[in-house]
């Protein structure tokens, strides 16, 4: 057996784990697991950079001697880097508010349907190319030599190595689909300086070795080699849905909720555009063909505003409320901010003439039931836009621990629901070390290895669909 790290980052918090395989056995453990906490200053909402990092040594060090690690983390934030290779500044959270208006700038260039046809990319406000924008003409822009996103600047703070990896660049909104290389048209009519990126890496390539300083500081004995992966936590995620064949849709489930299909080809018509699907780079040539989501960050703000009560008993309460009393639109970028979020979730059933939830169990009920249906309409959505029936739907991620959440989700698609891996991110992230060393075959093989090694659950839908029909006509107006 060999083993690997897999540095995982999420929005909330990052994690070390240690994947142990063999010919036909997958062993994964925590080593370390440290927060994620954004910091207010007086210019903005940063993340906590060095935090993060001194994190990600605590990991390597608790994990023991490894012969490989990777790195994966949320998508669209970087940090800049002057000449000498220092960075400037810590790096700005992707719910900041300096992109606020950004768009529509950018589409006064570039219009939103030529900007999907070039890129496949969904509207999001803080995409990394509306953060370049609004970053336009401020000093440290002016001064960067360099950009790398998150896992990249991580790489190179590990090895002194420098690139941008394949399936987190493809949430730029800087990469053509089609091509799987930078679109320099849409770069050039907004005034987006390529040469600010790396080299393109794709998963599995080899990204340098650690770095003599990280050796001591982590006990390791080198040289110890990082492998790109899939870096965009999301792509890792799909990496491990443990599906066999091709007529399945995934939900990958967290702070966000990414569901789709995984394709041979970008969907790039107006049609999909105006349903705000997105086109993000998988592995193989793969394309993760889905719809961004709130997911349960709306749940995980109403349980910090209420005092973190206990979630088992919060969550058997909301199950026993009554269903689809009232629902909100989980992907309402009304929700993207912090704060105030069950107030904000009680004055959008009140304006839309819906009963008002009052308690927390009323209120966790109405965003489970919520995000249910929002898988729902994506997965519909996916399937009739893509041309790709399935039969069955595969949840990852933290959500998989929700059983109410994957229970709904199963009524309200009509299929039945595989939940499992939780730890999908970091479950993909080995398999492509693994691979990379030879120890797994393609993707199909990772897979069934998965399915062989990892716990799931199934959950068969209730009744028919006509309450969720009834549900989204409400909500949607179709």
């Amino acid at each position: 057996m060999k083993s690997y790290a897999a540095v995982d980052l999420g929005a909330s918090s990052g994690r070390v784990m240690v994947g142990r395989v063999g010919p036909d056995s997958l062993e994964l453990t925590e080593a370390h697991r440290f927060p994620n906490r954004p910091v207010r200053v007086p210019e903005g909402l940063r993340w906590d950079i060095l935090s993060l990092y001194g994190g990600v040594l605590d990991g390597l060090k608790a994990a023991g001697q490894v012969d490989s690690v990777g790195i994966d983390s949320w998508a669209v934030d970087y940090g800049l880097l002057d000449a000498d290779g220092a960075l400037l500044g810590n790096p700005v959270h992707y719910r900041d508010a300096r992109t606020e208006g950004v768009a529509e700038k950018v589409w006064a260039t570039v219009p939103a349907e030529q900007l999907y046809a070039a890129t496949g990319l969904q509207y999001a406000p803080f995409n990394t190319l509306y953060q370049l924008v609004a970053a336009r003409g401020t000093a440290q822009l002016g001064h960067a030599e360099r950009l790398l996103l998150i896992p990249d600047l991580m790489s190179y703070w590990l090895t002194g190595e420098q690139g941008t990896e394949l399936t987190n660049a493809s949430t730029t909104q800087l990469i053509d689909p089609r091509t799987r290389g930078w679109s320099h048209e849409v770069a050039s009519r907004l005034g987006v300086d390529l040469g600010l990126f790396a080299p393109l890496r794709q998963p599995g390539d080899p990204a340098g070795v650690l770095r003599p300083e990280v050796l001591e500081e982590t006990g390791l004995r080198g040289p110890v080699p990082v492998t790109a992966v899939g870096s965009h936590d999301t792509a890792s995620a799909v990496a491990a849905v443990p599906a066999d064949g091709e007529r399945f849709a995934y939900i990958c489930t967290g702070t966000w909720s990414l569901a789709g299909l995984e394709l041979d080809a970008p969907v790039l018509t107006e049609e999909s555009r105006a349903a705000n699907f997105t086109n993000e780079l998988g592995l193989d040539g793969s394309v993760r063909y889905l719809r961004n989501i709130m997911g349960l960050w709306l749940l995980q703000e109403c349980v910090r505003a209420w005092g973190e009560p206990e979630l088992g008993s919060l969550l058997l309460e909301a199950a026993n409320a009554p269903a689809l009393r009232s629902v909100v639109d989980a992907g309402d970028a009304a929700f993207l901010a912090p704060g105030r979020m069950p107030e904000r979730i009680a004055e959008a059933c009140r304006a839309s003439g819906q009963p008002v939830p009052a308690s927390p169990a009323e209120i966790t009920r109405c965003i489970l039931d919520s995000l249910a249906l929002a898988h729902r309409r994506a997965i519909e959505d996916a399937q009739r836009l893509a041309g790709h029936p399935v039969d069955v739907v595969h949840v990852v991620g933290g959500g998989t621990r929700n059983a109410l959440l994957c229970q709904l989700t199963a009524d309200a698609c009509g299929l039945p629901v595989v939940a499992g891996p939780t730890e999908a991110a970091a479950l993909g992230n080995v398999l492509v070390q693994a691979r990379a060393h030879g120890l797994v075959g393609d993707l199909a093989s990772g897979r069934h290895l998965l399915t062989r090694t990892q716990p799931l659950t199934r959950y068969e839908p209730r009744g028919d669909t006509a309450r969720w029909r009834e549900a989204q006509a409400r909500l949607t107006g179709r």
